[in-house]
């Protein structure tokens, strides 16, 4: 089953304490990359979003953008007593300082360090906050395998298309392999029978038996073509495979551009030529859209 490495998913949650939504864009790459933009602290959970991610996807970057609004609660406003009841003792234990100077020290003690926690200081709701996101995160994940599923028909529809007209050239190339050899016969007859014509001598048979075997021998791409043929026979398979063959499909994609270049060098015949070119247009279609297939 073909996956695109394209997509987009976002999924939203909505409840007393939290209202979030995880939005995801999927683009091409070579390798899995997870970039997370999210608020203040929750940026530090995009190790827990590509582990769940990577349970989905294989290939391609993945762009996960968190909006988070949590409703303050009256836990979330707290002082602490300890490091404010030192600072009281120290102040009235301090000498040369008056009454006065004492009061209005007092008055002020909640902004020293470590009397009230910094309002950005949120970490102890990621524990809390994770099971929500991570049921969202999941929902979002399923409208993007859903739309990357729909782009991979279309695609794997697109592939076979243009895998079966490979295969239509490579019949004519077939077809056309046994004619080579005999053309070739027949030209170097006439043209060498044309040159020693006039110099009143004769062709020996063997000389040219030889010489076509010679050429037959270079120009022999029976070989070529029958690996071609079981490439684009394994592309067929490859396709039906339960996990998304990105991978596969790219290598066995290099391995007919490898085999039609050959015929293109070995088989000296224009027709086959032209069949070749019409190959290797096809094949760099289906690199085009290989890609994009995870």
């Amino acid at each position: 089953m073909l996956l695109s490495m394209t997509g987009y998913g976002e999924a939203r949650c909505q409840s007393d304490a939290l209202s979030l939504s995880v939005e995801l864009r999927a683009l091409n790459n070579r390798y899995l990359k997870v970039s997370l933009r999210a608020p203040d602290p929750y940026h530090l959970l995009e190790a827990d979003f590509e582990k769940v991610i990577r349970r989905t996807v294989k290939r391609g970057t993945i762009q996960v953008h968190l909006r988070c609004d949590r409703q303050a609660a009256t836990d979330d406003f707290r002082i602490n007593t300890v490091a404010l009841a030192s600072y009281v003792r120290q102040i009235r234990e301090a000498k040369d300082v008056t009454d006065a100077e004492r009061a209005a020290v007092l008055g002020q003690v909640l902004m020293l360090p470590g009397v009230v926690p910094e309002s950005g200081s949120r970490t102890h709701q990621l524990t809390e906050d994770w099971p929500v996101i991570e049921k969202t995160l999941q929902q979002s994940l399923d409208h993007l395998q859903n739309m990357r599923k729909d782009e991979g028909k279309a695609m794997a529809q697109e592939l076979l298309a243009h895998r079966d007209v490979i295969a239509k050239h490579l019949d004519l190339i077939r077809k056309l392999t046994p004619q080579v050899v005999a053309t070739f016969r027949d030209r170097l007859h006439e043209r060498v029978t044309s040159v020693l014509s006039e110099l009143d001598v004769k062709i020996d048979r063997n000389d040219l038996i030889r010489e076509v075997s010679i050429f037959a021998e270079r120009s022999d791409i029976a070989e070529e073509v029958v690996r071609l043929a079981t490439h684009l026979t394994h592309f067929q398979e490859i396709m039906k495979e339960e996990e998304s063959p990105g991978r596969k499909l790219e290598f066995l994609t290099q391995e007919m551009f490898r085999e039609t270049n050959t015929i293109g060098s070995k088989a000296s015949d224009v027709e086959i030529s032209r069949q070749v070119v019409e190959i290797k247009g096809t094949l760099e279609k289906i690199r085009e859209l290989i890609q994009n297939v995870e």
